[in-house]
């Protein structure tokens, strides 16, 4: 796509932006395979349409105030990449351009107000217990509130699990064949601490060392997302200064997190830091890429009752990081296990970071239509690789009075190992 986008003029990025508007050939691939355009219908709600926006609002064309609507709707969940001929790579496009125009943004007070808390808890474990708490208690008045903040207290479970912690370092069972750091991630260790441990009891299993870093924060991906780029760039930092060098991976267990971190080298630069984003963000892979790639996964015990497991691919997981068949691989390997797909399995749950607060309406319309696609396939359980669709899946199917349970594919290797039955009687 030819365009007019002034060389240089906004920042280091400038030239990854570019460079994906000119990719774009306007053919139109990607408009089925973009969740807001399947429920909007309207072309400046899909890639091809938000691209356009985009450079006409780089040229100076468009004001931003025109366009926001639109590009506020996108979800980010690049499902536009792998369906696109010409490889362009929204990903330097859509989060680049949120941080570069956000100065100029002139939002609604309760737009401010939602943004702030978000940004002010969910990456600080300690602040979002305290919020979430609190945030419970507030429930019942989640009908008075507006919109976001009702669509926020509705996100919440109804208990937060216990505390967790963890050892600095877990040493592998058997010979050790790697040493990974992991981030254990600030959201999913209020939500769901378990995940992280169910993650360090298959690693060792499997021959791997774990340690955890001290100092990690959060991976900074939902501040890169949301066009908060001070804040993304400062915890990209302080992960880069916290895990050490001499480990075979940098291993993470949320797919949104695995994404973010994989993006350092954009999101710093232009900076001093870009070098080592860039040897850093190469050691990034997920939980289910470790094991296959570094471990030696021991054999399953036989599960007592057939088990059908309906898989969800995260979309962080599978069109950020194409990270697929890995996780099916390894639910596949449990005796009694068949692993199922479901059906539009590449759509977006909804979730999509802090999309359930900022886009409320549509984010309750693709939750709902996973959840009916999910459940036609009739599953024992549902696996996914990320908390925030786990949460998304789990409050869809819990307002239908589902009881099918939804859990972290590590989570569900965990159990496997230690004989808990995956399914009820």
């Amino acid at each position: 796509m030819q365009h007019r986008i002034p060389a240089g003029k906004h920042g280091p990025i400038s030239d990854e932006m570019t460079a994906a508007v000119s990719t774009c050939v306007h053919c139109g691939f990607c408009l089925a395979a973009c969740p807001t355009y399947e429920q909007l219908g309207q072309e400046p709600d899909s890639p091809r349409g938000r691209i356009v926006l985009m450079k006409e609002v780089l040229e100076g064309e468009l004001s931003i105030a025109d366009a926001s609507d639109h590009l506020d709707r996108c979800l980010g969940c690049l499902a536009c990449e792998p369906a696109c001929p010409s490889g362009v790579l929204y990903r330097n496009l859509i989060s680049p351009f949120r941080s570069c125009v956000e100065p100029e943004r002139k939002r609604t007070w309760i737009e401010r107000l939602s943004r702030a808390m978000t940004q002010a808890t969910l990456p600080y474990p300690t602040r979002f217990r305290i919020a979430a708490n609190l945030g419970r208690l507030a429930r019942p008045l989640a009908p008075m509130m507006p919109t976001s903040i009702a669509s926020m207290l509705r996100l919440l479970p109804k208990r937060l699990p216990k505390r967790q912690s963890w050892a600095a370092v877990t040493p592998a069972l058997g010979k050790r064949t790697a040493r990974v750091a992991l981030l254990t991630g600030c959201a999913q260790s209020v939500l769901d601490p378990d995940i992280n441990t169910a993650t360090i009891d298959v690693l060792t299993r499997s021959g791997i060392e774990v340690c955890i870093p001290h100092g990690q924060g959060c991976c900074g991906a939902l501040s890169w997302h949301v066009g908060n780029g001070p804040q993304a760039q400062r915890f990209a930092r302080v992960n880069l200064e916290a895990f050490p060098e001499g480990v075979d991976a940098i291993v993470t267990n949320a797919a949104g997190c695995g994404s973010g971190m994989k993006e350092y080298p954009l999101i710093l630069k232009g900076t001093q830091y870009e070098e080592l984003a860039r040897s850093f963000s190469a050691k990034v892979m997920d939980v289910s890429v470790a094991l296959t790639k570094l471990g030696r996964v021991p054999p399953f015990p036989q599960q007592r009752l057939p088990v059908r497991i309906a898989y969800h691919d995260a979309c962080h997981l599978s069109n950020a990081q194409g990270v697929v068949e890995e996780p099916r691989e390894l639910l596949r390997r449990i005796p009694g296990v068949e692993v199922l797909e479901i059906p539009e399995g590449h759509s977006c749950c909804g979730s999509a970071g802090t999309y359930n607060v900022d886009q409320p309406e549509i984010a309750a319309a693709l939750g709902d239509q996973k959840v009916s696609h999910a459940m036609s396939v009739h599953p024992d359980l549902i696996a996914t690789g990320n908390i925030g669709c786990l949460t998304q899946l789990s409050k869809h199917l819990e307002q239908r009075g589902g009881s099918i349970p939804v859990r972290h594919t590590i989570q569900v290797l965990r159990d496997a190992y230690l004989d808990r039955p995956l399914r009820s009687p």
